[in-house]
């Protein structure tokens, strides 16, 4: 019998990705502050908020292993936040314009038995094409994107924003990125391809 496999989320983007590997999974909302340190970078951020996710479920749970994950996206330095607006989703689109955001991607897996942790940070880059203001009206109001750091869903119509995307792994995009978590279920000794 496979160990059993928690996700540290409660994201529906995140729980579709992992079902594209397992239907073998729990979810399970962790408790941890999200508030950035004093002087803590973005990879650093979402490195530790990967493990204190994983680590926060993994103390409600006897056995298994927890996934955590973590992302922000950058623009010149700078992290991302949510809109709220569609004037501030405007305004954000409007700055990306014939430029580059990057992804940073925390993935943590912990042992809840043993408390082993693994975990890695995956980058990944979305270079936007030259965009008018009719192109960014229109997908604000298609798409609707207030909730969404950068004020785009990659998954959706904001892959018509991009000139190329950059990286191993799309998923990554979208908040999981499945290749590094195959590889770091491996190293805690389960391989989804052979134990679905």
């Amino acid at each position: 019998m496979p160990a059993n496999l928690w996700l540290a989320s409660t994201s529906v983007y995140r729980k579709a990705l992992l079902e594209k590997l397992t239907p073998n999974f729990e979810t399970a909302k962790p408790e941890v502050d999200e508030t950035a340190l004093p002087g803590e970078s973005a990879q650093q951020l979402v490195e530790r908020l990967a493990i204190a996710k994983a680590q926060a479920v993994a103390a409600s749970v006897t056995d298994g292993l927890v996934i955590g994950s973590d992302q922000v996206a950058m623009f010149e330095g700078d992290i991302l936040g949510k809109p709220h607006t569609a004037d501030n989703a405007f305004i954000q689109l409007r700055r990306f314009s014939g430029h580059k955001v990057t992804f940073l991607t925390g993935l943590a897996v912990v042992n809840a038995k043993s408390g082993a942790v693994v975990h890695c940070v995956d980058t990944f880059h979305v270079h936007f094409r030259q965009l008018s203001d009719l192109d960014i009206q229109t997908y604000i109001s298609r798409e609707q994107p207030l909730n969404c750091a950068g004020s785009f869903k990659s998954e959706g119509l904001g892959i018509t924003l991009f000139e190329k995307l950059e990286g191993d792994d799309p998923n990554s995009l979208i908040g999981l990125p499945l290749i590094k978590l195959h590889q770091l279920l491996k190293q805690q000794g389960r391989d989804l391809l052979l134990q679905p």
